[in-house]
């Protein structure tokens, strides 16, 4: 009974030092220093939270500019954040980006397969990434301006106006983050 008391105290000790005291003292940190990181980085309409600023959204209507494929079932869903797992060589991984070329190719006119960016055939290791790269987003604009009667040059303009540089100025590439350009997209189309 003399040693297991010390060890019932170490026990519960430890769980209310890193199972209690510790969470809340970084939930407390982080809502004071980074409180819309913290809370999810939500994008509003207004007062309605439509999105994450860091997670994909689905979008398959021809009005807007589409992003990265996602491994997730359903499309985008936080809660199963999983790659495919599938190699270079699997059936299922070459079948699903045939689907998507082909996907592609029929709703962009003049489309060639070398034209299009990988990061609008595969998914991305989380399957719920936002961003796709710049020339992705640029060769969609014949799509968008069609359905939404947008021109190209006003399209080509929003695109530009959304490029992301390299992470911290030296890590990736230039980006575009889908869900930011499709907020500033709604925004231009229902303006006034």
């Amino acid at each position: 009974m003399k040693f297991l008391r010390p060890i019932i105290v170490l026990t519960v000790s430890t769980w209310l030092l890193v199972g209690v005291a510790y969470p809340l003292v970084m939930t407390g940190i982080s809502q004071v220093v980074f409180p819309w990181q913290a809370n999810g980085s939500p994008v509003r309409i207004g007062t309605t939270v439509v999105a994450s600023r860091h997670v994909g959204q689905y979008f398959d209507e021809n009005q807007y500019f589409w992003g990265r494929p996602s491994a997730t079932i359903p499309p985008y869903n936080p809660a199963a954040s999983t790659a495919s797992n599938l190699g270079p060589t699997n059936r299922l991984l070459i079948s699903h980006i045939v689907q998507r070329i082909h996907t592609l190719k029929a709703t962009i006119p003049g489309l060639r397969t070398n034209q299009i960016p990988a990061s609008l055939v595969e998914s991305s290791g989380s399957g719920l990434d936002p961003d796709i790269s710049v020339q992705a987003a640029l060769i969609q604009i014949p799509r968008v301006a069609k359905a939404t009667g947008l021109s190209p040059a006003v399209l080509k303009h929003l695109v530009d106006s959304q490029i992301l540089g390299p992470q911290f100025g030296i890590f990736g590439v230039q980006r575009i983050n889908v869900v930011q350009l499709n907020l500033a997209l709604y925004k231009l189309v229902h303006r006034g």
